[in-house]
């Protein structure tokens, strides 16, 4: 409880996990967030700049934003700000004197501090698959509804993938369990199967207590320490166009005033919930964002704040979600840009419409994905086993964008692009002129191991080797591995007195009854 007075220490780490593991299932590369050494891509000048800002500033001085939360109102109303019944309008220099105080960088310090995370900066950061309420596997072979066995599945292979650098909403929503208590078995199969940073759904204010409490005793924490710096982070959603509703901006307040982060994603989807221009659909995110980010900062100023998005379009022909577009990928480039502008760190998301692990699926996500790179997002949602738009995680899925994940991580290492005379290699050639080959010489022996990017999933053989080899397509080589990891993953370490006050904490709040509901 939060009167607790001293922490208690828990073993393991990076290192114990490897020597945990012995013969891995693969071969991966380290846990180390990969540091975005590219020039992000501005699709605007400094004029398109200036007329999105404006664009949004006006939104939110003319139009006005709904707040269905009356403590946000009573807030706002104290601020300065113009209320009329639900709507609230605020003025452009009070918007911007509030984000200014929003710190440009945070970090975020899970129950491992190994697995420490910078938001901010140059840090690219990945996370999982969250929130589908359907789960599909290659042995099931359909879409089923999510299970708490599937998602503790799903959280195995957050764990176990380095590319993977925290844990999001629930891999898969477990529809078996009660959403009464749903979120305290989540949430103890989170923090007692990963050691990375955790998230807590801003939905009622005992959801968020419940996991702001267990992430407080997983850690080992006082409540001054779980306070002092952020150790978890919340994801809202305005409901777009134009509104927040109660839940999220109450979850919100209660996480920064105990000084932990928030991340605000409007989900304007332009042609249906945003004008059909994704400058309108950009401006109309930014303003919906900037409002709450600017409540934020005047209940608590510096708290940690980042902007979200996930502006793409719709389907003309049916009104359905498209993901990886050409125009999703520009909004993200676009938004990024206009997040600089404001200071902000950005989360974006690898998101895909494809209902099936197929090339659909691989091309849109890496769309997204590439997009997240060219726009400096610090944040990547929904990096590994996203498919059908958000209605479907998959494990399969999930591996096949962790190996995308990781080129990723090795496109970004300096030594790729590293111009000493080691690299410039003139000797090499010399030695070789124009008569042989560079297989046996010793710059090749001395490099060959690390030269290149190895991949742990992509078949490399020709037609033949590969036809010999069984002809496995890649959704299958994955759903093997997805098999041989499960089968022996381990858990990482945990105090025995920090696991039984985490399981005494759950009874205890499902004999309360948890979260109210209306069934």
């Amino acid at each position: 409880m939060a009167e607790q007075a001293t922490r208690r220490r828990r073993g393991g780490g990076r290192s114990g996990a490897a020597a945990r593991r012995g013969a891995a299932v693969i071969e991966q590369m380290p846990f180390a967030p990969p540091i975005n050494r590219d020039r992000p891509i501005e699709p605007l000048s400094e004029e398109g700049v200036a007329a999105i800002h404006d664009g949004a500033m006006r939104i939110l001085e003319e139009i006005g934003i709904a707040f269905y939360n009356p403590e946000a109102i009573q807030i706002l109303r104290e601020a300065g700000c113009t209320v009329e019944g639900d709507t609230v309008r605020m003025g452009r220099d009070f918007v911007m004197e509030m984000v200014g105080k929003a710190p440009s960088q945070f970090t975020l310090t899970p129950r491992n501090p190994e697995r420490r995370l910078t938001v901010g900066g140059n840090t690219m950061l990945f996370g999982n698959v969250s929130s589908p309420p359907n789960y599909w596997d290659m042995e099931i072979g359909r879409k089923v509804p999510g299970t708490r066995e599937k998602c503790a599945d799903l959280l195995k292979l957050t764990q176990y993938f380095n590319c993977i650098h925290f844990a999001g909403g629930y891999p898969v929503e477990p529809v078996d369990l009660h959403a009464s208590v749903r979120h305290l078995d989540v949430l103890y199969d989170k923090l007692t199967l990963t050691d990375k940073v955790m998230h807590a759904y801003s939905l009622g204010k005992e959801r968020v207590e419940d996991v702001m409490e267990m992430v407080r005793i997983a850690g080992g924490l006082t409540e001054e320490e779980f306070q002092a710096t952020p150790r978890m982070y919340t994801n809202i959603n305005s409901t777009s166009p134009l509104k927040h509703d109660f839940p999220m901006i109450d979850g919100c307040l209660r996480m920064v005033r105990r000084g932990q982060a928030v991340v605000v994603t409007p989900f304007t989807l332009a042609g249906a919930m945003a004008p059909v221009t994704m400058a309108g659909a950009v401006a109309q995110s930014l303003a919906e964002a900037l409002c709450a980010i600017a409540l934020f900062q005047y209940v608590r100023p510096g708290c940690p704040c980042a902007i979200g998005t996930f502006t793409s379009n719709v389907d003309m022909k049916s009104g359905a979600p498209a993901f990886g577009t050409p125009e999703y990928m520009r909004a993200t480039q676009m938004t990024g840009q206009m997040a600089r502008f404001y200071g902000l760190p950005m989360r974006s998301s690898g998101v895909c419409a494809a209902n099936v692990p197929d090339g659909q699926a691989m091309w849109e996500t890496s769309n997204s994905l590439w997009a997240a790179v060219q726009s400096g997002t610090h944040m990547v949602y929904h990096a590994a086993g996203w498919l059908e738009g958000g209605l479907i995680a998959s494990p399969e899925k999930f591996i096949m964008d962790c190996e995308v994940l990781q080129q990723i991580q090795r496109y970004m290492q300096p030594e790729i692009w590293a111009t000493g005379p080691d690299e410039v290699a003139v000797e090499a050639i010399g030695s070789v002129g124009n008569a042989g080959h560079f297989f046996g010489i010793q710059h090749t022996q001395d490099r060959y191991t690390t030269a290149f990017y190895q991949p742990f999933l992509s078949d490399w053989r020709n037609y033949e080797g590969w036809e010999a080899a069984g002809s496995v397509w890649t959704p299958e080589r994955a759903h093997l591995l997805f098999k041989r990891i499960i089968e022996s993953f381990e858990a990482p370490p945990m105090d025995a007195a920090i696991r039984d006050e985490l399981g005494d904490f759950v009874a205890r709040r499902k004999a309360e009854g948890g979260a109210p509901t209306d069934f």
